[in-house]
């Protein structure tokens, strides 16, 4: 059998640099995937002989979108290596700051980084507004923004783009690929949806600024606790915030929510067929307690086998280079970048060849993915009544079964379910807040004398973040940081392969698809994108001596 390599340089619409290379036969369907992280960065490093109270300000750089989850990680693994017990209020302020982030960060992700995926733009300028106004109610009673006048608006919009030669932010795509399912009125739905959601990334960014004081690159979150005393204590503030999640929460059950129900009817097909399956080795740490019980909850899924769970060990976690652009140890900064081939792909040949700066993280020795559908399968199977009716709801709406969610389209429906039922955990979490304060514990912080503390000790933080397993690891000598190593989800998910030649979970869940046409993959972006890919989250070593590896120019007109 022959095959064809494609490549797609760079994959557009995620955070940071990512090269994917497939292999298709005769049929186009492919055979096998590579996927490389093309660019790495200093954090780590940069850390090194700092003072671990520093940590979480540094760390909060390796990424533009993440930063409050990179930041809190940090910091917590500062406290755990030195055995701090932070107050109530100062976890319940974390926790507000990081439920608003991934609110954000699952909106954002899915209009305006995914969605064009789905919609074909072009397609909705032949929509009719009272047609699109029936068609919305057939997903919820009272959907977002709803009337003849609003569709005419953005269908306004659509045409002035056309008009001016520039579909601005919705250029360069493959409009009118076969594989484009939705009717000119689903089109204009979603596309009313992109655009509102512009207005919703600005107000939810609003909440998290008012406990962070910024975003992104908060400064609220200090070894011991936080400093967003004054915010806490003062009821307009709290009003605010609690205002910015009920306009959240309209958004997302009447119109995210009912837009996957949308999008699992209108691809049915492709859901019942598996497109975007992985392996079905899931991970989840859970976490973010409330009362008795916890958000998210913890555990392991093997090969799709959701009736025996195994409970997640940290112990049993590895990270492997075999195949990653490095020696030995990468925190030693050993290096050893290898040229690409002559007709430019990547040297895949042999089961040592090295392709991508991302490292392999393994559990117990597998390939594992983590996520928001990680966290819905695990959480569901286990009991957990947090999460449990809201899945129950979108299933039988959509007229799906719980496999049918491992899927790329099915990760999407987790992300607006986990949404959905996180503003719920919100709101019970401001009330305990208060109910601190009425109670006279206004305490945010924990005093401790840095220099009576230990000098050596070691520390680490596994906290659930919008992408899936976030984890920071500590090792202060001397009451400096001596190491600092992080595995981030997109690590997890998007791993090259390591001597084994398991596939991670972006390379395996392409395998298989079948591409309509070779110049227009589609097909692979929507299964990429279905991750969420932050490879600036994934990629942190440099080279200390300032020397340039490699230089790249990428056309993307």
């Amino acid at each position: 059998m022959t095959t064809k390599k494609i490549v797609i340089d760079p994959i557009t619409r995620i955070e940071g640099h990512l090269r994917v290379e497939v292999e298709v036969d005769e049929d186009n369907v492919i055979q096998d995937a590579f996927v490389s992280g093309q660019l790495f960065r200093g954090i780590e490093i940069i850390l090194k002989d700092r003072d671990p109270r520093d940590a979480g300000l540094l760390a909060g750089r390796i990424c533009g979108v993440c930063t409050n989850s990179h930041f809190r990680a940090a910091v917590t693994s500062v406290e755990d290596a030195y055995s701090l017990t932070l107050p109530k209020n100062a976890e319940i302020i974390r926790d507000l700051m990081a439920m608003a982030l991934f609110i954000q960060d699952h909106v954002v992700h899915f209009y305006h980084l995914h969605s064009l995926d789905f919609v074909d733009v072009v397609s909705a300028l032949n929509a009719d507004a009272k047609l699109t106004s029936k068609e919305a109610h057939k997903y919820h009673k009272q959907p977002y923004r709803n009337s003849h006048s609003h569709y005419e608006s953005v269908l306004e919009k659509l045409a002035n783009f056309v008009k001016s030669g520039k579909l601005g932010p919705f250029a360069n795509g493959y409009w009118g690929h076969s594989e484009y399912k939705l009717s000119s009125e689903q089109n204009l739905i979603l596309l009313s949806h992109y655009l509102e959601a512009l207005k919703f990334q600005t107000n939810i960014s609003k909440a998290v600024a008012i406990f962070g004081g910024k975003t992104p690159h908060p400064q609220s979150i200090v070894v011991g606790g936080v400093t967003s005393v004054a915010d806490m204590l003062n009821p307009q503030r709290l009003n605010d915030y609690i205002f910015i999640i009920k306009e959240a929460k309209e958004f997302i059950d009447r119109a995210y929510l009912p837009d996957m129900k949308l999008l699992a009817i209108a691809y049915r097909d492709d859901i019942k067929a598996g497109l975007g399956r992985a392996n079905g080795n899931f991970i989840s740490v859970g976490g973010y307690a409330f009362e008795d019980r916890k958000l998210f909850s913890d555990g392991v899924i093997y090969n799709h086998d959701f009736q025996n769970i195994e409970d997640f060990d940290e112990s049993k976690i590895t990270e492997e280079i075999d195949r990653a652009w490095y020696k030995d140890n990468p925190l030693d900064n050993e290096i050893c970048y290898t040229d690409l081939n002559e007709d430019g792909s990547l040297k895949t040949a042999k089961n040592d060849d090295k392709y991508s700066w991302i490292k392999a993280p393994r559990y117990d020795g597998k390939v594992m993915e983590t996520g928001p559908l990680a966290r819905v399968l695990i959480s569901y199977k286990k009991e957990n009544g947090l999460i449990k009716p809201f899945v129950d709801e979108f299933l039988k709406d959509s007229d799906l079964e719980l496999m049918d969610l491992s899927t790329a389209i099915g990760r999407n429906a987790a992300r607006a379910i986990e949404s959905s039922y996180i503003c719920e955990y919100i709101f019970k979490l401001v009330s305990n807040l208060i109910q601190n304060i009425k109670y006279y514990d206004t305490d945010t912080w924990v005093k401790f004398d840095f220099d009576t503390l230990e000098k050596n000790v070691k520390g680490r933080a596994f906290f659930e973040v919008p992408r899936g397993i976030l984890s920071h690891f500590v090792n202060i000598k001397e009451a400096k940081i001596e190491n600092f190593s992080v595995i981030a989800p997109t690590t997890w998910n998007a791993t090259p392969k390591n001597f084994d030649g398991v596939r991670g979970a972006y390379e395996e869940a392409l395998v298989g698809l079948k591409l309509q046409d070779r110049e227009a993959p589609l097909e692979v972006l929507r299964v990429i994108h279905s991750f969420d890919p932050c490879l600036a989250c994934a990629v942190h070593v440099i080279d200390t001596n300032g020397v340039e590896l490699s230089s790249h120019r990428v056309n993307t007109l």
